[in-house]
């Protein structure tokens, strides 16, 4: 026998075994057509019954943030902070990296930092960081200033911002005091 006799066995011995248990599956298939009983995982449901129902997260608003600035600590912002150590430093004199340094921002003019490219709708937005434009900044950048060069998502968690916002206070030699 040669191997082209042998190739030939080998391949109709696979086809056989296609068939075989290849139309099991086909028929069961074909059994199966309705709809299962239960689902295998039921996914959980907002309160208010799906998309239709779904209620919109509350407005941010920077009076939900004075209460929580009085206990924050520097301490937890710091450690929020490292979500920003990709684009900026915090340190005295350090350098402008994607963004700009960090250090004095509390009372800087919003858009304007000694050597880093702001973009156009920062550059014109004028006014200075206080706490309530940092708090709305980083709750939302893209919201709060449309069209700026900052990819970030934002700081959903107003404990979370109020700890990044203490820590940034400290990023100063005079720091500024906190809102009333």
């Amino acid at each position: 026998m040669n191997a082209f006799e042998f190739n030939k066995i080998a391949g109709a011995a696979l086809a056989a075994l296609l068939l075989i248990f290849g139309g099991r599956t086909l028929l069961q298939i074909a059994e199966s057509s309705h709809a299962p009983h239960k689902a295998a995982y039921t996914l959980p449901m907002p309160k208010g019954g799906g998309a239709a129902g779904a209620t919109q997260a509350p407005k941010f608003e920077f009076k939900d943030i004075v209460p929580l600035l009085a206990k924050a600590s520097a301490d937890n912002g710091k450690d929020v902070f490292k979500k920003c150590t990709a684009c900026h430093t915090p340190d005295k004199g350090g350098p402008n990296k994607v963004g700009p340094n960090l250090w004095g921002v509390v009372g800087r003019d919003i858009g304007k930092h000694e050597g880093f490219a702001y973009s156009p709708a920062m550059a014109s937005h004028g006014d200075k960081w206080t706490f309530e434009h940092l708090a709305n900044y980083l709750h939302d950048p893209k919201g709060y200033v449309p069209n700026n060069k900052m990819a970030f998502i934002g700081i959903p968690d107003n404990a979370e911002l109020a700890d990044l916002l203490a820590y940034l206070r400290t990023l100063s030699d005079n720091p500024a005091p906190l809102p009333q």
